[in-house]
Protein backbone atom coordinates (compact mmCIF):
# COMPACT_ATOMS: atom_id res chain seq x y z
CA UNK A 1 0.00 0.00 0.00
CA UNK A 2 1.33 3.32 -0.71
CA UNK A 3 1.75 6.16 1.51
CA UNK A 4 -0.83 8.34 0.11
CA UNK A 5 -3.54 5.38 0.70
CA UNK A 6 -2.62 4.71 4.07
CA UNK A 7 -2.34 8.34 5.44
CA UNK A 8 -6.30 8.36 5.76
CA UNK A 9 -6.59 5.20 7.39
CA UNK A 10 -4.17 6.30 10.22
CA UNK A 11 -6.15 10.11 10.35
CA UNK A 12 -9.43 8.09 11.06
CA UNK A 13 -8.08 5.95 13.43
CA UNK A 14 -6.54 8.64 14.74
CA UNK A 15 -9.75 10.99 15.26
CA UNK A 16 -11.46 7.64 16.31
CA UNK A 17 -8.94 7.16 19.40
CA UNK A 18 -9.45 10.45 20.12
CA UNK A 19 -13.39 10.67 20.49
CA UNK A 20 -13.24 7.71 22.49
CA UNK A 21 -10.97 9.25 25.19
CA UNK A 22 -12.57 11.92 25.16
CA UNK A 23 -16.21 10.59 25.60
CA UNK A 24 -14.00 8.29 28.35
CA UNK A 25 -13.18 11.61 30.33
CA UNK A 26 -16.69 12.87 29.94
CA UNK A 27 -18.63 9.66 31.59
CA UNK A 28 -15.41 10.08 34.41
CA UNK A 29 -16.34 14.08 34.30
CA UNK A 30 -20.01 13.38 34.74
CA UNK A 31 -19.66 10.83 37.48
CA UNK A 32 -17.87 12.82 39.45
CA UNK A 33 -20.50 15.84 39.30
CA UNK A 34 -22.62 12.93 40.07
CA UNK A 35 -21.43 11.73 43.42
CA UNK A 36 -20.81 15.33 44.48
CA UNK A 37 -24.05 16.44 44.04
CA UNK A 38 -23.16 19.14 41.37
CA UNK A 39 -25.64 17.69 38.61
CA UNK A 40 -27.30 20.65 36.13
CA UNK A 41 -30.45 22.22 37.09
CA UNK A 42 -33.52 22.30 34.74
CA UNK A 43 -34.41 25.54 36.36
CA UNK A 44 -34.29 28.85 35.40
CA UNK A 45 -34.34 31.84 37.77
CA UNK A 46 -37.33 34.33 38.04
CA UNK A 47 -37.93 37.91 38.50
CA UNK A 48 -41.22 36.87 40.19
CA UNK A 49 -41.81 37.01 44.17
CA UNK A 50 -42.78 34.40 46.61
CA UNK A 51 -46.06 32.80 45.27
CA UNK A 52 -46.07 34.05 42.03
CA UNK A 53 -42.44 32.44 41.26
CA UNK A 54 -43.22 29.55 38.96
CA UNK A 55 -41.98 25.59 40.94
CA UNK A 56 -39.06 24.00 39.06
CA UNK A 57 -40.59 21.02 39.76
CA UNK A 58 -42.50 19.73 36.52
CA UNK A 59 -45.73 17.72 37.20
CA UNK A 60 -47.92 16.70 40.32
CA UNK A 61 -50.93 17.50 41.22
CA UNK A 62 -52.27 20.93 40.94
CA UNK A 63 -53.92 21.55 44.41
CA UNK A 64 -50.65 20.78 46.03
CA UNK A 65 -48.75 22.67 43.64
CA UNK A 66 -50.77 26.05 44.72
CA UNK A 67 -49.84 25.32 48.35
CA UNK A 68 -46.29 25.14 47.54
CA UNK A 69 -46.59 28.64 45.82
CA UNK A 70 -49.16 30.04 49.19
CA UNK A 71 -46.23 29.03 51.14
CA UNK A 72 -43.71 30.41 49.79
CA UNK A 73 -45.56 33.83 49.56
CA UNK A 74 -45.64 33.94 53.51
CA UNK A 75 -41.78 32.03 53.87
CA UNK A 76 -39.97 33.65 51.01
CA UNK A 77 -41.89 36.53 49.07
CA UNK A 78 -38.28 37.32 47.29
CA UNK A 79 -37.17 36.68 43.60
CA UNK A 80 -35.69 33.74 42.77
CA UNK A 81 -36.81 32.39 46.04
CA UNK A 82 -34.92 28.73 46.12
CA UNK A 83 -31.57 30.35 46.82
CA UNK A 84 -32.51 32.72 49.98
CA UNK A 85 -31.18 32.34 53.51
CA UNK A 86 -33.05 34.39 56.78
CA UNK A 87 -32.61 37.42 56.90
CA UNK A 88 -32.10 37.89 52.19
CA UNK A 89 -28.59 36.33 52.17
CA UNK A 90 -27.97 34.51 49.16
CA UNK A 91 -26.93 30.90 48.76
CA UNK A 92 -23.95 30.18 46.28
CA UNK A 93 -24.02 26.80 45.87
CA UNK A 94 -27.14 24.63 46.30
CA UNK A 95 -25.00 21.28 46.00
CA UNK A 96 -26.68 20.70 49.19
CA UNK A 97 -28.08 22.86 52.02
CA UNK A 98 -25.98 25.72 53.61
CA UNK A 99 -26.45 25.18 56.96
CA UNK A 100 -25.45 28.57 57.73
CA UNK A 101 -26.96 30.22 61.33
CA UNK A 102 -27.99 33.39 60.76
CA UNK A 103 -29.20 35.89 63.49
CA UNK A 104 -32.97 36.29 63.96
CA UNK A 105 -33.53 40.27 64.07
CA UNK A 106 -37.12 40.58 64.77
CA UNK A 107 -40.16 37.99 66.34
CA UNK A 108 -40.34 35.89 69.75
CA UNK A 109 -36.85 34.00 68.89
CA UNK A 110 -35.25 37.91 68.23
CA UNK A 111 -31.49 37.17 69.55
CA UNK A 112 -31.27 33.36 68.59
CA UNK A 113 -30.40 32.30 65.25
CA UNK A 114 -32.10 30.00 62.33
CA UNK A 115 -30.35 28.13 59.48
CA UNK A 116 -33.61 28.66 57.73
CA UNK A 117 -32.85 28.61 53.62
CA UNK A 118 -34.55 27.94 50.34
CA UNK A 119 -38.22 28.69 48.96
CA UNK A 120 -39.70 26.78 51.78
CA UNK A 121 -37.16 27.97 54.87
CA UNK A 122 -35.80 24.71 55.49
CA UNK A 123 -34.00 24.87 58.75
CA UNK A 124 -30.64 22.40 58.34
CA UNK A 125 -32.76 19.30 61.00
CA UNK A 126 -35.61 19.81 59.04
CA UNK A 127 -34.04 19.77 55.39
CA UNK A 128 -31.67 16.56 56.79
CA UNK A 129 -34.94 14.72 58.22
CA UNK A 130 -37.32 14.75 55.31
CA UNK A 131 -34.52 14.72 52.64
CA UNK A 132 -33.79 11.18 54.00
CA UNK A 133 -37.86 10.59 53.63
CA UNK A 134 -38.42 11.81 50.28
CA UNK A 135 -35.47 13.03 48.64
CA UNK A 136 -35.66 11.36 44.88
CA UNK A 137 -32.16 11.12 43.97
CA UNK A 138 -29.39 11.27 47.09
CA UNK A 139 -25.47 11.13 45.90
CA UNK A 140 -22.94 9.24 48.01
CA UNK A 141 -23.62 5.92 50.04
CA UNK A 142 -25.67 4.82 52.85
CA UNK A 143 -24.44 7.14 56.08
CA UNK A 144 -22.74 9.50 54.02
CA UNK A 145 -25.56 10.50 51.49
CA UNK A 146 -26.05 13.88 50.58
CA UNK A 147 -29.23 15.56 49.58
CA UNK A 148 -28.96 18.27 46.27
CA UNK A 149 -30.51 21.05 47.06
CA UNK A 150 -31.57 22.27 43.68
CA UNK A 151 -34.58 24.08 43.59
CA UNK A 152 -36.47 21.10 41.83
CA UNK A 153 -35.33 18.83 45.06
CA UNK A 154 -36.42 21.02 47.39
CA UNK A 155 -39.99 21.41 45.26
CA UNK A 156 -39.82 17.34 45.22
CA UNK A 157 -38.91 17.05 48.99
CA UNK A 158 -41.85 19.40 50.26
CA UNK A 159 -44.09 17.63 47.77
CA UNK A 160 -43.84 14.02 48.68
CA UNK A 161 -44.01 15.45 52.55
CA UNK A 162 -47.78 17.10 51.39
CA UNK A 163 -48.39 14.88 50.26
CA UNK A 164 -48.34 12.00 52.96
CA UNK A 165 -51.16 11.37 55.10
CA UNK A 166 -49.15 9.56 58.05
CA UNK A 167 -47.08 12.89 58.34
CA UNK A 168 -50.16 15.31 58.94
CA UNK A 169 -53.01 12.75 59.76
CA UNK A 170 -55.29 13.88 57.17
CA UNK A 171 -55.53 13.95 53.46
CA UNK A 172 -54.49 17.23 52.50
CA UNK A 173 -54.86 17.27 48.88
CA UNK A 174 -58.40 15.66 49.91
CA UNK A 175 -58.98 19.00 52.21
CA UNK A 176 -57.83 21.70 49.48
CA UNK A 177 -60.27 20.04 47.31
CA UNK A 178 -62.86 20.47 49.43
CA UNK A 179 -61.54 24.13 49.61
CA UNK A 180 -60.61 24.05 53.25
CA UNK A 181 -57.45 25.81 52.78
CA UNK A 182 -57.76 27.92 56.67
CA UNK A 183 -58.15 24.56 57.84
CA UNK A 184 -54.85 23.19 55.58
CA UNK A 185 -52.77 26.43 56.34
CA UNK A 186 -53.63 26.44 60.88
CA UNK A 187 -52.43 22.50 60.10
CA UNK A 188 -49.12 23.62 58.52
CA UNK A 189 -48.37 26.32 60.76
CA UNK A 190 -46.76 24.49 63.31
CA UNK A 191 -44.13 23.87 60.56
CA UNK A 192 -44.19 26.90 58.56
CA UNK A 193 -44.83 29.34 61.59
CA UNK A 194 -45.25 32.67 59.14
CA UNK A 195 -48.82 30.85 57.99
CA UNK A 196 -50.21 32.49 60.90
CA UNK A 197 -52.25 30.30 64.05
CA UNK A 198 -49.09 29.91 66.04
CA UNK A 199 -46.42 32.14 67.63
CA UNK A 200 -45.83 34.55 64.73
CA UNK A 201 -47.11 35.61 61.33
CA UNK A 202 -46.30 38.10 58.70
CA UNK A 203 -47.69 40.91 56.73
CA UNK A 204 -48.66 38.49 53.57
CA UNK A 205 -50.13 35.74 56.71
CA UNK A 206 -53.98 37.33 56.35
CA UNK A 207 -53.86 37.30 52.77
CA UNK A 208 -52.62 33.57 52.08
CA UNK A 209 -56.45 32.36 50.92
CA UNK A 210 -56.88 34.64 48.39
CA UNK A 211 -53.35 33.88 47.35
CA UNK A 212 -54.05 30.13 47.05
CA UNK A 213 -57.33 30.72 45.17
CA UNK A 214 -55.35 32.98 42.51
CA UNK A 215 -52.10 30.43 42.39
CA UNK A 216 -54.79 27.23 42.15
CA UNK A 217 -56.57 28.82 39.21
CA UNK A 218 -53.15 29.46 37.18
CA UNK A 219 -52.10 25.82 38.06
CA UNK A 220 -55.49 24.39 37.16
CA UNK A 221 -55.25 25.95 33.78
CA UNK A 222 -51.61 24.89 33.44
CA UNK A 223 -52.79 21.23 34.02
CA UNK A 224 -55.71 21.37 31.42
CA UNK A 225 -53.65 23.17 29.24
CA UNK A 226 -50.83 20.23 29.26
CA UNK A 227 -53.75 17.63 29.51
CA UNK A 228 -55.11 18.84 25.85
Amino acid sequence: MSKTESEPDSLTKFVETLLVRSLIVLGVLFLVLYFQGKRPSLWMSSSARGADAPLAMRGGDPYIRALMRTISASESNVSNPYSVMYGGERISDLSQHPDRCITISAGPNTGDCTTAAGRYQFITTTWTLRARQYHPSPYGFLVWSRYSFEPEYQDEVVYRWLNDRAEWGADVRQLLKQGRINTVLEMLSGTWTSLGYGIEDNSMSSELPRVYQRVLREELKQTASNSQ
